[in-house]
């Protein structure tokens, strides 16, 4: 799952562009076998079968006996629409394989073409279309095809738009600029004010909080390098839930990194005070990452191959109610940086911070 959402951040313009041709083609299908069925109207005698072609041949020259209206039998026949020499090739054909006055008939027929040759015509062949049941005609193979293609190039120019909307706010998320950062919240530091000591300034920094009720939340942000370059991802969602009803009580978290480089995506479980201390809760989450106990201006650093995200807790508040206290949470802001780790320093192993409390694992 790590790899398909690696390879989707660094060629989405290739995606958007199978997904949307895709769609162009179903949505052609979808017009030209269902919504509009094809139905040949409009062609000549030369484009019918064979079989068919014969019985008509036979019966204009039938008629053109009768009448002796040879002009009748040429646009009978579409005369001017046959490739030269087609039209008396199959009229001789047919009287070698039919007997009697039938026979007669298409001989004299094209007797009669080839005497009275057709002057020079600039009229062009029609060209057989297509029409959908009901609509009186007006529906060509043409319009049908104009429609897929404007069908697919909508798909492709909203795609398009869509992925360039994401990266500029990528890059305005990503970018350094004086005063507040873009993604964090009103009146908090920005990186300019802020000393980060010997690790030096971050690659980014993202702001994310979650207020009691927002069941949906499980934000995500991307890392990359100046020059555009995707490394990863960091986030935090969700982990675990206590009570009944609506909305949703949270009581742990999980924060996430995800290194394109490195084949783990490192979590660790941002718990409550009740479930840090509740050994059933401990041993249901542990699966999930190392526990930490949520507490103000508490750090949590998070390290892969050659990314490391520090995630610190800027501001947090436990909901009141009928549940123990201190189970669940109201609202909680984090701050999320992220630095690519130099080399020769990768670490094998997540790490957390050192005054974080731990407890010993629950047997």
């Amino acid at each position: 799952m790590d790899a398909i959402q690696s390879f989707v951040q660094k060629n989405k313009v290739l995606v958007v562009l199978i997904v949307g041709g895709v769609l162009g083609l179903l949505l052609g299908l979808l017009m030209g076998w269902v919504i509009w069925p094809v139905q040949w109207t409009n062609a000549t005698p030369s484009h019918l079968r064979s079989d068919f072609q014969g019985d008509y041949l036979t019966w204009v020259a039938d008629q053109y006996a009768n009448t002796g209206d040879l002009e009748w039998a040429r646009a009978k026949l579409g005369a001017e629409f046959w490739e030269e020499g087609a039209l008396a090739e199959a009229l001789d054909g047919l009287s070698q394989e039919h007997g009697g006055q039938t026979a007669i008939h298409l001989r004299a027929l094209g007797q009669a073409l080839e005497v009275a040759p057709l002057a020079p015509s600039v009229a062009e062949e029609p060209s057989p279309t297509s029409e959908a049941p009901g609509t009186g005609g007006g529906i060509t193979v043409r319009s049908v095809a104009t429609v897929c293609g404007v069908a697919l190039l909508v798909v492709a120019f909203v795609g398009g738009v869509l992925y360039l909307v994401n990266r500029l706010r990528k890059r305005e998320a990503g970018a350094e600029a004086a005063g507040t950062r873009v993604g964090m919240t009103a009146g908090f530091p920005a990186m300019e004010d802020v000393s980060w000591g010997a690790e030096g300034r971050p690659l980014a920094q993202f702001v994310t909080t979650y207020t009691l009720g927002d069941d949906h939340y499980d934000p995500s942000f991307s890392i990359e390098m100046e020059n555009g370059e995707f490394m990863g991802e960091c986030g935090v969602g969700v982990s675990e839930t206590i009570g009944v009803g609506a909305p949703n009580k949270v009581t742990a978290f999980e924060i996430w990194l995800f290194d394109k480089n490195d084949i783990r995506t490192v979590t660790q479980v941002l718990m409550s005070d009740y479930a840090f201390h509740d050994d059933a809760l401990r041993t249901k989450l542990a699966p999930k990452g190392e526990p930490v106990l949520a507490e103000a201006d508490r750090d949590i650093v998070l390290e892969t191959k050659t990314l490391r995200v520090r995630a610190r807790v800027v501001e947090l508040e436990y909901g009141a109610g009928n549940l123990p206290p201190d189970s669940f949470f109201a609202k909680l802001t984090m701050d999320l940086a992220a630095w690519v780790v130099p080399a020769g320093q990768e670490s094998a192993a997540p790490v957390v911070d050192a005054d974080a409390p731990v407890m010993p694992p629950t047997l």
